[in-house]
């Protein structure tokens, strides 16, 4: 029989400044407003009394518990995070909060950017640092072939968010 163990924490401890206001929004939100709104709803019916067969009171408790909970990670969370808030010295170079385009064998193109794990996004390419593509491209040039679980990749660009990148680009593609 094996036993339940919870996720474990993200690995890296680096963040963009831009996912560092993302989690500290989130965080106040869920305080100031999430939470007041959620308790009101939950103190009006548990003033209705049987307490036992009242769906509001018993989802308004769960909902509670899981805004409690996520409080509760982001306030120890933020306060463990590194925000990476500027360029490498070597822009060349892929590091943490590049956005890498690659040229694929089969001729297409694809952007990622290299983010910390707390802000991972399939819709935007945001790829975690941790990620097996990301430690593939760490410290890649351009021009550099990279093998990659998708195949065989080369290395056609590198900037960085509002710093003047390898090919001359600023900010995000």
């Amino acid at each position: 029989m094996s036993r339940y163990r919870p996720p474990r924490p993200p690995s890296s401890a680096y963040i963009t400044p831009e996912g560092f206001e993302r989690l500290s929004t989130e965080l106040k939100t869920l305080w100031k407003v999430e939470r007041p709104e959620v308790t009101k709803k939950v103190s009006e019916a548990a003033a209705q009394g049987d307490r036992s067969e009242n769906a509001d009171y018993i989802y308004g408790k769960r909902r509670l518990r899981e805004i409690d909970s996520r409080i509760q990670y982001l306030s120890k969370r933020l306060d463990k995070l590194t925000v990476v808030d500027r360029a490498p010295p070597d822009e060349g170079a892929v590091f943490f909060g590049a956005w890498v385009t690659l040229e694929l064998d089969s001729m297409q193109e694809v952007t990622y950017r290299i983010v910390g794990p707390d802000e991972i996004d399939p819709a935007t390419n945001s790829i975690s640092i941790d990620a097996p593509v990301a430690r593939a491209l760490l410290k890649k040039r351009i021009d550099d072939e990279v093998t990659l679980p998708l195949g065989l990749a080369v290395v056609t660009d590198i900037h960085y968010a509002g710093a003047t990148g390898a090919a001359g680009t600023t900010g995000a593609p």
